[in-house]
Order: C-alpha cells, then structure tokens, then sequence
C-alpha cells in the first residue's frame, strides 16, 4: 500500500510540474523567454532578460 502512495506522489509531482511550463513575449516582439513553474520566478525574469514588466 505504501508503494502506491509513493507511486501516485509522484505521478501527481510529475504531472504539474509538466503542466506548469510556458513561454513569454513581450508586445514588440524582440524578446521572450520560457519558464518551468510560473513566469515571475524564472530565471530570465529575474535577471531582466526581455525589458520591463509593463512591455511583457
């Protein structure tokens, strides 16, 4: 039974994990990036990569 558990856990890790990735551009299209969990965490974001927020 425990086996099943653990199997599921990951299963269902795996599974957002997967679901959770996507790609930005930003309106001038001269820039984007792809992110894994959400797009203000990724690391492109966070060093700036593709202008500001606001042009995203």
């Amino acid at each position: 039974m425990f086996k099943l558990a653990k199997a599921a856990v990951l299963v269902g890790l795996l599974s957002t994990l997967t679901a959770c990735t996507g790609h930005v551009q930003n309106t001038k299209n001269n820039c984007s990036y792809d992110y894994l969990l959400h797009p203000a965490i990724s690391m492109s974001k966070i060093i700036g990569v593709g202008g500001p927020a606001a042009d995203q």
